[in-house]
């Protein structure tokens, strides 16, 4: 069972509708999970704001990752500062490098479509 706390962030958020991280943000929001999100450009999808930079976020459970390996790096250290309980990395996310970090911190590692996950009920 949730608890209040339990919050998803989206990195990678856009505003464009045709962007997965723009479909996951409207399905998590719809299946009744908080969203926080951080992208390339500030904006607003049903009523999440997508901030810009490394905001404070606290009680973040899941990360959910939009970004390809490439241009991950500049986040890893402010991931493992949120202590996620784990991490999600979408196709086209996967990054073995850091999600072997992430094990031996005991964060979760899982290599998932968040889309999929929410309509199986694997989230």
């Amino acid at each position: 069972m949730k608890s209040d706390n339990r919050t998803t962030l989206v990195i990678g958020g856009s505003v464009n509708p045709e962007r997965y991280s723009n479909k996951a943000i409207k399905k998590l929001i719809s299946y009744g999970n908080k969203v926080s999100s951080i992208g390339l450009r500030e904006g607003e999808v049903s009523g999440i704001m997508i901030e810009t930079g490394m905001p404070e976020y606290k009680d973040i459970h899941t990360v959910t990752m939009y970004l390809g390996a490439a241009r991950q790096s500049q986040y890893f250290e402010y991931i493992m500062d949120l202590k996620p309980k784990r991490v999600i990395f979408n196709p086209g996310a996967e990054n073995h490098e850091f999600a072997e970090t992430l094990k031996v911190n005991d964060i979760e590692v899982v290599e998932h479509c968040t889309l999929v996950m929410l309509d199986y009920g694997l989230f």
